[in-house]
């Protein structure tokens, strides 16, 4: 699978701080089996991150792309707003799961506003700016991401299992 990491940062976009989220979740990516095709920072811009989000999408092709940051309350958090701008389908269950499981760890995770949709055959999510919650929300949608891209390529995402599970026809 080909994904992308989309840091949405005014601060790390600028160099006054290091991108700490990124990183990590290329690493969890990469562990996962995923090729990063592309990892990078962004102004929180709405229209800098819409753009972003299309040409991962249409350009490179990229199966996955997740961004990190920008989905609180401040003005400047418009992740959320640009990623419904330029996907053809929401993901809900994702989002509630995603919340659900990151509201056991905080209550400060009713403030946060991640989206996650699909754009043609492109998945993508939406998680919080910090580490922490990169690792926690990734653990939570890693189980059902080969299942999703599968789905978003219009594959059988169940052929592998069929096929094993197939008796074999033996003539005697």
């Amino acid at each position: 699978m080909q994904a992308a990491v989309v840091t949405v940062s005014d601060r790390s976009f600028r160099g006054e701080r290091p991108d700490g989220s990124g990183p990590v979740l290329k690493a969890l990516l990469e562990g996962a089996g995923a090729e990063v095709v592309e990892a990078i920072v962004v102004p929180d811009d709405p229209a800098v991150i819409a753009q972003t989000l299309m040409r991962l999408a249409d350009a490179l092709r990229c199966e996955l792309v997740i961004t990190t940051g920008g989905t609180g309350l401040s003005p400047r958090d418009t992740t959320p707003e640009a990623t419904r701008q330029v996907i053809d389908k929401e993901l809900l269950g994702m989002e509630i799961a995603i919340q659900q499981d990151s509201l056991t760890r905080t209550p400060f995770a009713m403030l946060s506003r991640g989206v996650a949709g699909a754009r043609g055959q492109t998945l993508i999510l939406n998680f919080p700016g910090s580490p922490k919650a990169v690792r926690e929300c990734f653990a939570v949608v890693e189980p059902v991401l080969n299942h999703a891209v599968k789905l978003l390529r219009d594959e059988n995402p169940y052929a592998e299992a069929e096929h094993q599970c197939r008796p074999s026809h033996s003539s005697s």
